[in-house]
């Protein structure tokens, strides 16, 4: 992980070279508002709700309390209470999401997706939830119900992420493939669950991707060549960063009392993953990776 100096100094040189053009792009469309002054700039904001996500701590009022207003105060000395931390926090969410694109991977020609659940409550409180009413469904999972939405991923073989879509829990795995696949190339490899001719023929046509599935037991077998084969037992490299993604970057939980912020949260645990100096990757013959 970054240590603070090197999170700021990212976050920081980002902000510098994006908040002019944000600001000449607003005033362009007749958006700009009153600015008002705060003790603490976006690259502040922004680089202690990315430490969170670093952090050991599984609660942000706690992590915010405990540890920022203890031992940040030297680093960060316009440092306000929680509760007006929490209102600066959706100003935050557009420019993290700039940032998180800037971090993404470079597609190398072999790529992993999949999709997974982000549960915004217990089942037995679906009817009393009302956070996320009209945006969060009851989807299906290959163990349980659930209601929330789903994360769709695509990472490359160093395990870096490529791009990721939010959908409502009640999506279609294979609905948002060709937004989610527009800018890459190469071969896709994904579950049973992305099983369709009619979506393999249109990425081939309109993006190049050639997308590569297991078969389901009532499918007919066909030839596939002993490198694909491979590769697709290989495609336990998503589940892996995916389950870090939810046990150590901690992009979800049901403690949510605003639908913004929780975009926030999950914006900044991807962030935080992809700072990670050490993720799930595979081992290639790079003279073996197709070229774009």
């Amino acid at each position: 992980m970054f240590s603070l100096e090197e999170l700021f100094c990212r976050v920081d040189d980002f902000c510098q070279a994006f908040e002019p053009q944000w600001e000449r792009q607003l005033l362009g469309n007749g958006l700009q508002r009153r600015k008002r002054s705060r003790s603490l700039c976006l690259s502040e904001i922004m680089t202690i709700l990315i430490g969170f996500h670093q952090s050991c701590y599984r609660n942000f009022k706690t992590y915010y309390q405990e540890w920022v207003l203890c031992h940040f105060q030297a680093d960060f000395p316009g440092l306000v209470s929680y509760g007006r931390f929490v209102e600066w926090m959706p100003s935050a969410l557009l420019p993290l999401c700039a940032y998180v694109r800037s971090c993404f991977g470079v597609c190398r020609g072999i790529s992993f997706m999949d999709s997974t659940s982000l549960k915004v409550c217990h089942n037995r409180r679906i009817s009393q939830h009302k956070v996320f009413n009209n945006l969060a469904a009851r989807g299906k999972t290959s163990v349980d119900w659930f209601f929330g939405f789903k994360l769709h991923l695509v990472v490359n073989d160093q395990g870096e992420l490529l791009n990721f879509v939010l959908t409502p829990g009640n999506t279609d795995d294979r609905t948002p493939v060709p937004k989610l696949l527009q800018q890459l190339f190469g071969k896709v490899f994904a579950d049973k669950g992305y099983i369709s001719q009619k979506l393999a023929k249109q990425l081939l046509e309109s993006v190049g991707v050639q997308l590569i599935t297991k078969l389901k037991r009532n499918m007919k077998n066909r030839l596939m060549p002993l490198a694909d084969r491979l590769l697709l037992r290989k495609r336990a490299i998503i589940e892996t960063i995916i389950d870090q993604l939810k046990n150590i970057s901690q992009i979800e939980h049901s403690r949510h009392r605003s639908p913004v912020n929780c975009l926030v949260n999950i914006v900044c645990g991807l962030i935080a993953y992809c700072h990670q100096p050490k993720k799930p990757s595979i081992a290639l013959d790079h003279n073996l990776l197709p070229s774009p």
